[in-house]
């Protein structure tokens, strides 16, 4: 994050990061302190996402790309489809009133 961000983006982008951490979480780490970071790799993509107005079905599509491309992992696309839906309510309330 090159550029000074704005207050709602900060807040977005707080957000996206505890989401993913926590709601995301493809393969169980956020019970585990030490490696708060994990999915950190991830986050500029989806908050570009985020920023670009794309749907709630391609962040999803990046999501579970992510966890099968990059993980190895079984996609989940209901899981990712609410995670999706989480992070553009999120989007919604932080913009909401601007």
């Amino acid at each position: 994050m090159g550029e000074k961000m704005t207050s709602p983006e900060l807040e977005l982008y707080r957000r996206a990061d505890e989401i993913l951490y926590y709601v995301w979480d493809p393969i169980g780490v956020s019970p585990h302190p030490a490696v708060r970071d994990e999915y950190q790799r991830y986050l500029p993509k989806v908050f570009a996402m985020l920023q670009e107005g794309v749907g709630a079905q391609s962040v999803a599509a990046y999501l579970d790309e992510v966890a099968t491309s990059r993980m190895g992992l079984e996609a989940r696309p209901e899981h990712s489809g609410r995670v999706a839906e989480l992070l553009l309510d999120w989007k919604a309330e932080i913009y909401g009133g601007q």
